[in-house]
């Protein structure tokens, strides 16, 4: 059974390690020291489905070919026959069966190029649905560390590269040699001496091809790694906008694309010149070789050792092997495309998932689970980092119970909460949900038990209703209608189409703390058993969120949560505090308790000047009424 896909929106906090840069250039050597074409060879499972089209597009085409070798044969015996003999007549048959060939050659042309395009466009949409579908899987370590616009460009113009050459390039690469072959078996039938130096051409041609492939790679595989970073930069570039612009950075930018942009330019000169100079050697060695036939053949006519039909006929096969030739460079240089193409792509499918179901994960639903979550003796450490960022952490939070943490930036607070919901997984010790691992937990299972707010909250660029219903699809208008009233973002049936707004890119249409009540509103809409809460009101002003935490207040009395505070005004939601230091729990009590009796604590609230609120028993927001978990409108 495959892995659960693993990738919920949004990335996990707090501290990193120095991460390499990934996705650039090729951080391994091919595994097992593989040929250059070893990876294109893997993707052949996806030229199966299309088996049957490929091979009637092979026989069209063969069939082609076919007809049109016949053409010189019939010109032979046209010349040495009715023109020889001065017989005009006997023209007319030849000449309607000469035409009859062009057009059965031009249908199935015609044929082939339309069943090209249906088999290589759908290999095209299987390998990206594959593709994307694998990188959810992925962790959030592994997108911590790959660049987006080398992510962008595999998914992009590398299956592009792969279409073309599996679907035009591999196709006409078989039908030329096929070709190549049947021509050169025809012309030592027609003259074996003059066949034979034909078919010595192909050897400077094999040694030219051997060359220009080795270079045409590595060039390749240059440009299109240059091609990820100047997409990862304009992307960049495109979400940093503002920043850009308030530290009037601009230049510098232009001045770093330039260079990149420079760098992807020179490369693609590179690769031209590297093409034409072989094109114009694979254009050399047959004109010479048509030019040493002719000079000879014209002798051995004058001998009575060559008739004339025998010349042309000669002559127009020979001129049919110019086209294989010329492609040939064409077709390498689309192979080796299509290599570093598929390397680059398989580099990205070969990173096996490190979250997956274990054998025989169970699943749990909202009913079954009463929301007792514990850590026993948790250590979490990032690859590469000299020491791991939380150790030996026990920590329970019984069911129905709000638990806060606390403590200073960078000690992992963050990092815990991403635990929960297993976006990392932990390399010590457990958590347990009821009693049972969340490795035994289906991941689809467990994330829709746990619902998850960030402090920087993701929005995607869809509809306001899109994004509130990712972890709840089938959720109803009155549902969705309490989760915007709970977290006081009601302001989205006030935008130019309601809940059908598109809020734009990473949600920059909207203020900070807009996008932060839309998210809570998303978390708690699919009344989870388990309420994941990273700071999620650290966006707003202090009167909406004093509304915003009476009305939270009631869906927390009868779900467990464990909020991650920065500011002191939001321990108010706690029935308890704990204090995290240097990666562990030093201190859990009350507010009050810790406030009188941990020194540390103390000291950490006195360097934030807010107050903090008693708890309250607020009324809850006008027209709402509770249901269940959560708040819908009445």
């Amino acid at each position: 059974m495959p892995a659960e896909r693993d990738g919920v929106p949004g990335a996990s906090a707090g501290p990193h390690p120095p991460a390499p840069r990934a996705g650039s250039i090729r951080d391994d050597p091919t595994p097992g020291g593989r040929g250059r074409l070893a990876n294109l060879w893997r993707l052949r499972t996806y030229l199966r489905p299309y088996a049957a089209e490929f091979g009637w597009l092979l026989v069209a085409a063969l069939a082609a070919t076919g007809a049109s070798l016949a053409v010189p044969l019939l010109v032979q015996r046209v010349v040495d026959g009715p023109v020889a003999r001065r017989e005009p007549g006997g023209l007319l048959g030849l000449g309607a069966l000469v035409l009859l060939l062009g057009l059965v050659e031009a249908l199935l042309i015609f044929v082939r190029r339309w069943m090209q395009a249906a088999s290589s466009v759908g290999m095209e949409a299987t390998l990206r649905a594959d593709l994307y579908a694998h990188l959810l899987r992925l962790p959030t370590s592994f997108h911590d560390r790959w660049r987006s616009g080398q992510l962008l460009s595999r998914a992009t113009s590398d299956l592009s590269v792969l279409r073309r050459f599996l679907s035009f390039g591999l196709f006409f690469l078989i039908l030329n040699l096929v070709t190549y072959v049947a021509v050169v078996v025809l012309l030592i039938r027609l003259h074996p001496a003059l066949g034979l130096l034909v078919a010595a051409s192909a050897v400077p041609l094999f040694l030219i091809s051997r060359r220009f492939a080795r270079h045409y790679h590595a060039a390749s595989r240059r440009m299109q790694d240059q091609q990820g970073d100047v997409a990862t930069l304009v992307e960049e570039t495109a979400l940093g906008l503002h920043t850009m612009k308030a530290y009037g950075r601009g230049p510098q930018l232009s001045r770093r694309f330039a260079d990149g942009a420079r760098a992807l330019h020179d490369t693609g000169v590179d690769k031209a010149r590297l093409l034409a100079r072989t094109s114009a050697l694979f254009d050399l060695v047959p004109n010479l070789t048509l030019a040493t036939v002719l000079v000879t053949g014209v002798a051995l006519v004058a001998r009575d050792r060559l008739t004339v039909g025998q010349l042309v006929a000669f002559v127009t096969l020979q001129l049919m092997l110019i086209w294989p030739v010329q492609s040939l460079g064409w077709i390498i240089a689309n192979g080796q495309e299509a290599a570093t193409a598929a390397d680059r792509i398989q580099e990205v499918l070969d990173t096996r998932p490190a979250i997956t179901d274990r054998p025989r994960a169970i699943r749990r639903t909202r009913a079954e689970v009463a929301g007792r979550l514990v850590f026993e003796e948790v250590t979490f450490g990032y690859p590469g980092a000299p020491a791991p960022v939380l150790r030996g952490v026990d920590l329970t939070v019984e069911p129905g119970e709000t638990l806060a943490l606390v403590g200073a930036t960078g000690c992992g607070k963050s990092t815990l909460l991403s635990l929960v919901p297993r976006l990392q997984e932990v390399t010590g010790g457990r958590i347990t949900l009821d009693g049972h691992d969340l490795r035994d937990l289906r991941l689809a299972c467990l994330r829709r038990l746990v619902g998850v707010a960030f402090e920087e909250p993701t929005l995607f660029s869809m509809s306001v209703r899109e994004n509130l219903t990712l972890g709840r699809p089938d959720a109803d208008e009155e549902t969705i209608r309490g989760a915007l009233a709970l977290a006081r973002a009601e302001f989205a049936y006030d935008l130019p189409w309601g809940l059908a707004t598109r809020v734009g890119e990473q949600g920059l249409t909207l203020s900070g703390g807009q996008r932060q009540r839309l998210a809570l509103a998303r978390a708690v809409l699919g009344r989870p058993s388990l309420l994941v809460l990273d700071d999620p009101l650290s966006a707003l002003d202090v009167h909406t969120e004093a509304q915003v935490e009476a009305a939270l207040r009631r869906v927390l009395r009868d779900t467990s949560a464990l909020l991650v505070v920065h500011r002191p005004s939001t321990i108010a939601l706690a029935d308890r505090v704990a204090l995290l230091e240097r990666g562990r729990i030093t201190a859990v009590g009350t507010h009050s308790e810790l406030l009188a009796t941990v020194p540390a604590y103390r000291t950490l609230l006195t360097a934030d000047p807010t107050p903090v609120r008693e708890p309250v028993d607020p009324q809850p927001p006008a027209g709402t009424q509770p249901v269940g978990r959560g708040l819908v409108a009445s």
